[in-house]
């Protein structure tokens, strides 16, 4: 997500911190970089012409250019700047619990559209709320099923009709009164028809059902990969409906970024939800100070929490801490994690949410792809048996081989797995009983191991494959050495 606006916002801003006394001119020189990367990113013209305005008259103030550290003061600046273009949050839906609310989704074919109806059902259904869907994209053939097998997963009730002698507005009218006739149903979500492109049949079709249906809330779903042809659409859209809010779709495809930072300042519109993901759950409230930070590098640990609320149950966390403390932490429970990992979603997201670590994502290529470094390590763990598993110091070099063969790695992989999860287990043991800023530290050391840095791996793969014999052979007699030492702790540890 926003991999290229980051990198070159955090190359434009690096310019003020090189050290050497900030003058008007070299700041000028900088501010002009970032409104170079926020057009590359496909900003609106206007947007990054007055967003940089903001920004230059507050960081060309004396108190700034004469302060300990300027370079900060002006990253706090864009920081701030960029919170208020994007902002102000509201992702309320503003629902009554006495009353049947209405929502109605628009937005072009392509978009997300019906998926993300589906999403909204499933984030109310978590929130208490009895909802239905209502199939009336009629335009395309596959939209009617689509909806059925999403509401099937989530068992919510979808009402339909067959496309043939009937309208989008009849469908919609025929739901409101099955709705109110059910009685127990407190949201009716309407999945419009869309277009390729915004034309006047569109718009006057959604003009009559939003004066027959009267929707509490009219959400655009667009498409931030689009960039600019999403914030033109979001403005079409807004004029003809004055729409509620929009919600962007496929933010974890988006390298670029324009569309989240153009569209709340041309429309006037604000973003109330992100899709980060083609699952059901992947649907976040927007929050622009998070994603202020994420833009420019800084992480997101506040999601990052609430992620793993959702995915990892108390009881599952609290089972783990008693394991670490006793000393009892296994291949077992470290798979279990790993499976905990991949509820939260890319893994390389997910690192990019933890300050600093996005970062040196950057400076390392070698931890281009941590996804198949990580299901390397797993199809490791599970070729073992569970035994295995509870017992590595079990695994002897005829079991080392076994393992490789059904993982499909060298042996070495499976030895180096092995060597770091028995200098892991001790620091895991540590870390159960430090508070949650200890903790952290404790989690940088262990980013040193091969272990947590897949991408150190690969680059001691690629170093074993240009060593000789004579070289290889030192090289096993070290790891041998220190398999050695981590087995005297283990025994001290107990």
């Amino acid at each position: 997500m926003f991999e290229s606006i980051t990198t070159s916002l955090k190359s434009a801003l690096s310019v003020l911190g090189r050290g050497g006394k900030l003058t008007e001119a070299n700041v000028r020189d900088g501010l002009a970089q970032v409104k170079r990367a926020l057009l590359e990113a496909d900003v609106h013209y206007d947007v990054a012409t007055g967003f940089i305005k903001r920004v230059t008259e507050q960081a060309l103030g004396e108190q700034v250019l004469k302060s300990l550290r300027p370079d900060q003061q002006i990253v706090g600046i864009v920081h701030q700047e960029l919170v208020n273009l994007m902002g102000p949050t509201d992702n309320s839906l503003h629902l009554r619990r006495d009353s049947l609310n209405r929502i109605m989704m628009c937005g072009l074919q392509g978009s997300g559209k019906t998926t993300t109806c589906g999403k909204l059902a499933r984030m109310l259904k978590e929130s208490g709320h009895k909802a239905m869907l209502v199939a009336a994209d009629l335009q395309r053939p596959a939209a009617i099923e689509q909806l059925k097998v999403i509401g099937a997963q989530l068992g919510v009730p979808v009402y339909s009709e067959p496309p043939q002698g009937t309208t989008p507005l009849k469908v919609c009218t025929n739901a409101l009164a099955a709705a109110k006739q059910a009685g127990d149903i407190s949201v009716i979500i309407f999945d419009t028809a869309g277009r390729l492109h915004v034309d006047a049949d569109l718009m006057q079709e959604l003009e009559l059902i939003d004066r027959k249906v009267q929707p509490d809330q009219i959400l655009l779903v667009c498409d931030a990969m689009t960039g600019q042809d999403a914030v033109n659409s979001a403005k079409a859209f807004n004029d003809a409906l004055e729409l509620d809010g929009v919600i962007l779709t496929k933010l974890d495809g988006d390298t670029r970024g324009g569309a989240a930072l153009s569209v709340r300042e041309v429309t006037g519109v604000p973003i109330k939800f992100i899709g980060v993901g083609e699952q059901l759950d992947r649907l976040e409230p927007f929050h622009a100070d998070r994603m202020a930070g994420r833009i420019l590098g800084m992480g997101d640990v506040v999601t990052l929490f609430e992620r793993a609320q959702q995915a990892v149950s108390q009881e599952e966390v609290e089972s783990a801490q008693k394991k670490m403390a006793a000393g009892k932490f296994s291949l077992e429970d470290f798979r279990t994690q790993m499976q905990w990992i991949r509820r939260l979603g890319s893994l390389k997201d997910i690192m990019k949410m933890i300050p600093g670590v996005g970062g040196m994502m950057d400076q390392l290529p070698e931890m281009a792809d941590p996804e198949k470094d990580m299901g390397r390590i797993e199809a490791i763990i599970s070729s073992m048996t569970k035994e295995e598993r509870l017992n590595p110091d079990r695994i002897d070099r005829s079991r080392r081989h076994r393992i490789a063969r059904g993982s499909g790695t060298d042996p070495a992989d499976v030895s180096r797995i092995l060597k770091d999860f028995g200098a892991m287990s001790g620091m895991m043991q540590k870390m159960s009983g430090l508070g949650m800023m200890d903790r952290m530290k404790a989690m940088s050391q262990l980013g040193q191991a091969g272990m947590f840095n897949p991408g150190a791996n690969l680059k001691q793969q690629k170093e074993r494959s240009k060593r000789g014999p004579a070289d290889q052979k030192l090289a096993d007699e070290k790891r041998k050495k220190a398999r050695k030492e981590s087995k005297k702790q283990k025994k001290r540890n107990r």
